[in-house]
Parts: C-alpha cells; structure tokens; sequence
C-alpha cells in the first residue's frame, strides 16, 4: 500500500523555491521594458515615437492577461507541472525573440505572444503553493514566494544600469531567457508529478455531473466571491501598476526634487518586499479575512497622508509603509483565492483573478497619466490611489466571512518525479 513519501518536506522546498524562481521571471519582465524603451527611444534605425513605446508596453500586458485568464483551466485539467513547464519555455523563446525583433510593429507582436506564456506563470506557481505549503502556513508561503517577483524586478533594474551600455539592449532580452536552461531541467526532475486526484477532489455522484473549472467558480455560492475578488485584483493591480509608473512624477508635483521622487519609489519598492515578509505571517495568525481588509484599509490611509507635505525623514516613513500594505495587499488576496477553490479549480480560480486584474494594471498607468497631464496629481492623485485601495477593502468584505476560514488542503504527495516511496 503506498504511504506518505519520505522526501514530503525536501520536495515542498523545491516546489516553493522553484516557484519562487518562476515568478522572479515575471518580475523581470515588468521592469526590462523600461530599461529598453528609452535606448530605443533615441535609436534612430528604429524611428520609435514614445506612443509606440506605449502601444508595445499596453499589448504586452495584454498578453499577460489573455495568458492568464486561458492557461489558469489549462492547469487543472492537464497538470501544474507540465503547465508551467509549457509557459516558462513559451515565455523564454519569445522573449529571446524579442531581442532580434527589427521594427516596433515586430517587437509589439512578440511581446504579446511572450505575455501570453509569461501570464500562466503566476496562476500556476501560486497553486502549486497553495497545494503542497506546510500545514497553516499557506498564506505566509504565498507571500515569501511573490517576494521573487521584486528580486526579478530589481535585478532588472540593475542589469540594465550595467549591461545595456556595454553590449547593447537586446542582452536585456535574452537575459530574460537564460533561466529556462536551469528552471526547466529542475522542475522536470524536482516538481511532483500531478497526481489524477488533482482533478477531482472527490468521486462525482452520479446526478451531479463534473462541471467545467470555470463553472466552479460559479457553484455552490461561489459567485459574489469570485466577483468579489476580481474587483479586488484590479483595484491592488491598479494601485501596484499605477504608483510604480507614476509615483516618482507625482512626488515632483507635490514639491519634491527628482533624487527625492526616485529614492521614494526605492522605498516605496523596499516597503513592498517587507509587506510580503510580514504579511503572510500575520495573515495566518489573524485569518486571511482580516489581514486582507486591514492591508487595503490602512495602505489608504497612508496614500491620503501623501498628499500632505511632510517634513523630513516623515515622507519616507509614509511611503514605505504605503509599500508594506497596498503591495502585500493584493498577494493575500491571491493567498486567499488559493485558498477559497477546490483544487479542481483553483488554477482557475488564480488564473482568472490575475488575469482580470491585469485591467488594473493597465488602468492604474493611465489613472495616473490623466491626472498629471490635467494638473491634479497633488493632491488628488494621492486621493484617487486612497480611494482605489478603499475600494479593495469594500470588495474584500463582499467575500463575507464563509470564506474566511477555508480547512487546510489535503496532503498531497510531494515526492519528485522518480523518487516516490512505498510502505
């Protein structure tokens, strides 16, 4: 009779630290379009006009959110690992693609298609998570897994201070590929299998017939929760999306010299990454429920207190905790939709709350574009980004308290492929 696999706990790692390596990739990809834009910018083969720039930036998140939406049912119905294997190789060659692209119209193009794989990623890495992390720690490892996503973010940023002068923009490209050549082989040798019970959580009786991932979302009452959490991933999305992109540029408006404004995007980042690390922990103690209303509410209060000029180190310690709430805000609602769905659903049900709020990440750029371009960034941008995050918490609470406390997934064997044991 088979047993519980002694390499359990060794195998929960690697699906932890190879997920976590997955999402870095997204990460990447977040900042290595604005690192290139402006080489290419002032590249006159390409004659790119920054509303081109625009367009490429807008369709690849577009591809993110099409990969999104369709490869989160793709997951629960073919497997996790074999899905993010497919995605992160999607991805990585298209991505490689993009630094021979010739023109704007062909770079446009592959970064929709390598949005398209990069946006199964996250859906896919959160549930393997969600499925196989340490017993009332699920939420505390879906956060300390999306703190990849920064480190990606980050180095990006870096590389391109270093590399871009020295070899050209399309290293930043190819760059974004070089992982598949280790994430690949690893997670072919060190994910688990998918287990068949992993697309049915239960025998389906016999006058209830086994309904589609998506028609999960809607069962069982589940339908004011799922609309309830994509308006609260577009709203997190928004302000995430919104304030990186603008918050350097609403700081000048507000009175701050450029230093200042880009150091306050670093700190706002730096409050990002703490948010995560304290986030999850405490969401597993209070209930998910709870830390996620309480992130969204008090992420508002400190946006409003932005639009009030503070002295000294003051403005610092308020955008570094605006980092730590409304950041870490939105990944607890992923812990808690990772929590809410049966397995035979919850790729789904990742899927789509990441893939509808890539609305918000696109909405929250041209929020803040609107407001700068009609003079209104101080205060009212401050006001309209509080508002977006009261809002998160409004949506929150329509999940009512049913969902606040969802058991804990049943053990699943962690054995790697070609290490399970028998008893």
């Amino acid at each position: 009779m088979s047993g519980p696999s002694t390499s359990a706990a060794p195998a929960s790692g690697w699906v932890r630290g190879l997920c976590w390596s997955a999402v870095a990739l997204e990460g990447y990809d977040l900042v290595v379009l604005g690192v290139v834009i402006p080489v290419l910018l002032r590249d006159p083969s390409w004659g790119l006009t920054a509303a081109e720039a625009s367009v490429v930036a807008t369709v690849g998140l577009v591809g993110v959110m099409v990969g999104a939406l369709a490869v989160g049912p793709v997951s629960d119905l073919v497997g996790r690992r074999r899905t993010l294997v497919a995605t992160i190789v999607v991805f990585s060659v298209l991505s490689l693609a993009c630094a021979a692209a010739p023109g704007p119209a062909w770079l446009g193009v592959l970064r929709f298609l390598a949005g398209i794989g990069l946006g199964g990623v996250l859906p896919v890495a959160l549930a393997m998570v969600a499925e196989h992390a340490p017993p009332r720690r699920g939420n505390a490892a879906t956060t300390i897994m999306m703190t990849g996503y920064h480190v990606g973010a980050v180095a990006a940023s870096l590389l391109g201070i270093w590399l871009i002068a020295r070899l050209g923009w399309p290293v930043m490209f190819a760059l974004g590929a070089v992982p598949a050549l280790v994430l690949v082989p690893l997670i072919l040798r060190r994910l688990p299998r998918d287990p068949a019970p992993a697309r049915a959580e239960a025998p389906v009786a016999a006058d209830r017939p086994r309904t589609s991932p998506v028609r999960e979302l809607f069962r069982d009452g589940r339908g004011r929760a799922t609309i309830a959490f994509w308006v609260a991933s577009f709203m997190g999305l928004l302000l995430v999306y919104g304030l990186n992109t603008w918050l350097p540029e609403i700081m000048r408006s507000a009175g701050y010299p450029l230093g200042a404004a880009l150091a306050l995007l670093l700190t706002l980042n730096v409050g990002a990454v703490i948010g995560l690390l304290v986030g999850g922990p405490v969401a597993d103690r209070i209930g998910v429920r709870t830390a996620t209303i309480t992130w969204f509410a008090l992420g508002a209060v400190f946006l409003a207190l932005l639009s009030i000029r503070l002295p000294g180190l003051g403005v610092y310690a308020v955008v570094l905790l605006s980092g730590i709430f409304v950041f870490s805000a939105q990944v607890l609602v992923y812990a808690w939709v990772g929590r809410y769905y049966p397995t035979a659903a919850r790729g789904t049900a990742l899927g789509a709350a990441s893939g509808v709020g890539r609305l918000g990440a696109i909405t929250g750029p041209a929020l803040g574009g609107a407001l700068l371009a009609a003079g209104l960034a101080n205060p009212w941008g401050f006001y309209a980004f509080a508002l977006v995050a009261a809002l998160g918490a409004v949506a929150v609470l329509g999940v009512g308290r049913s969902g606040a406390e969802v058991p804990e997934p049943a053990p699943v064997d962690t054995a790697p492929a070609g290490h399970r044991t028998t008893s």
